[in-house]
């Protein structure tokens, strides 16, 4: 990929796109760090393909921001080449630039696979995966969100003890919804009666804020991962001893858990 052609600079599509956005940017270099400031309150490092980089030094800026009271997110090139329609709108959440419905004024319902994975790839950085239960939140008949979970599990904290996991939530591009997340959990606990219900945040993109707004309480901070990049921009965890042209990493995730 030569990126001196203007077709194929990540950065100048990143900031026309902000800009189509009436979204306002400012690019900065911070030692051997490529950021941009966008908006009042949100700076994304620019992580290239070729890079030097540990993950222990994208944590470190990342933490560094956060003691600055900033909220830092990585951003990876063959995350936006691959789904710059998403990127844009989690970008604009994270800004507070949603349209705002009240979880009050919407349905949860079960829904299909097909119904799912269609707005999962449509709204989520990482598309759609395999899960169990199927839950949409409806605002009158448009859908808005979509929560994923698995099938439940025993856990060795009782004889009846019951755990499932969060797989995916997602909310329709351009909207925020009061509440949204709240009511698919409680829709999903209601009706299979789980002891808990565990997610991950993605610390590229997260320090999983939301869960803990609903009294998830954090657990576990997981090693970031290796992935594999297949020519399409897909991400495939790596395989011990697999050869791979192209490799990224992540910076690790964090487990949360909500009791019932």
């Amino acid at each position: 990929m030569n990126i001196l052609n203007p077709d194929y600079n990540w950065h100048h599509q990143l900031s026309l796109a902000l800009a189509e956005h009436k979204i306002e940017c400012h690019f900065f270099l911070e030692q051997e760090f490529q950021l941009v400031q966008v908006g009042k309150s949100l700076i994304v490092n620019m992580v290239e393909l070729n890079n030097q980089f540990q993950p222990g030094d994208l944590i470190k800026l990342q933490e560094n921001y956060q003691q600055k009271n900033s909220k830092l997110i990585h951003l990876w090139e063959d995350v936006w080449l691959s789904r710059p329609d998403q990127v844009l709108s989690r970008i604009k959440s994270l800004l507070g630039q949603n349209t705002r419905i009240h979880g009050r004024k919407t349905k949860a319902s079960k829904i299909t696979k097909p119904l799912a994975d269609a707005f999962l790839n449509e709204n989520h950085l990482q598309g759609p995966v395999s899960s169990r239960y199927k839950i949409g939140l409806f605002e009158k008949e448009n859908l808005v969100a979509v929560a994923t979970f698995s099938a439940l599990r025993k856990m060795n904290h009782g004889e009846n003890y019951r755990s499932a996991e969060l797989i995916r939530f997602a909310v329709k591009a351009g909207y925020s919804i009061t509440g949204g997340l709240s009511k698919l959990i409680t829709y999903f606990a209601e009706n299979h009666q789980p002891n808990d219900v565990m997610t991950y945040a993605d610390r590229d993109w997260s320090a999983g804020e939301a869960y803990l707004t609903l009294g998830f309480m954090q657990t576990t901070t997981l090693e970031p991962q290796i992935y594999s990049l297949d020519e399409n921009l897909n991400r495939r965890l790596k395989k011990d001893n697999q050869f791979s042209a192209k490799e990224v990493f992540n910076t690790g995730s964090l487990k949360f858990i909500l009791k019932f």
